[in-house]
């Protein structure tokens, strides 16, 4: 059994992460070991490393308060870095997972659109026991006309009613007023 195509290498926690990590802390420690079997066919899963966000300090007593501040602003920089990454990567998998379905979705209204083909066929075979042949395909083809023509009807009203998003329109008008002060 083929491991799925997350499995296939390093995280994608610590393939964004090492280009950064090792800028700022000058080593290569990210490296993620890859998922192995156990003796049941299971996969493990990967390991991640503890990543290190600044240099380990050789002694915590001589950090200064100056020090000790910058440190942490990277560490917030870090952090807001890493759960912009995350969500960025949850939801390029959710949007996967939405166009997958979508596609799903096109393909069966594709084919009851060719399938009420054969539906109008039935009801024009079915009015020509009763009626000429001719006539039922008339009245069939006349009833279609109508319901598209109402249809397209309706959808025009409904676009005439668009109007300029107004609110937006007028707060960028204040923003770039309060900005010309």
């Amino acid at each position: 059994m083929r491991a799925p195509p997350w499995h296939d290498g390093p995280t994608i926690f610590a393939a964004i992460f090492a280009d950064e990590l090792v800028r700022d802390t000058g080593r290569k420690d990210t490296e993620v070991a890859s998922p192995t079997r156990s003796s049941g066919g299971t996969e493990v899963p990967p390991v991640l490393p503890s990543i290190p966000l600044s240099p380990e300090v050789a002694n915590p007593d001589d950090a200064s308060i100056g020090g000790l501040v910058g440190e942490a602003s990277r560490h917030i920089s870090t952090l807001i870095k890493g759960e912009m990454e995350l969500a960025k990567a949850e939801l390029t998998s959710e949007v996967k997972k939405g166009l997958t379905g979508s596609v799903f979705f096109i393909a069966a209204l594709t084919i009851i659109l060719f399938s009420t083909f054969f539906f109008f066929f039935f009801v024009a075979e079915l009015l020509s026991l009763w009626l000429e042949r001719w006539a039922s395909f008339l009245i069939v083809f006349g009833v279609m006309a109508l319901v598209a023509g109402l249809l397209g009807f309706l959808g025009y009203l409904k676009v005439k009613k668009i109007r300029a998003p107004e609110r937006t329109i007028a707060s960028v008008k204040g923003t770039a007023a309060a900005l010309r002060r």
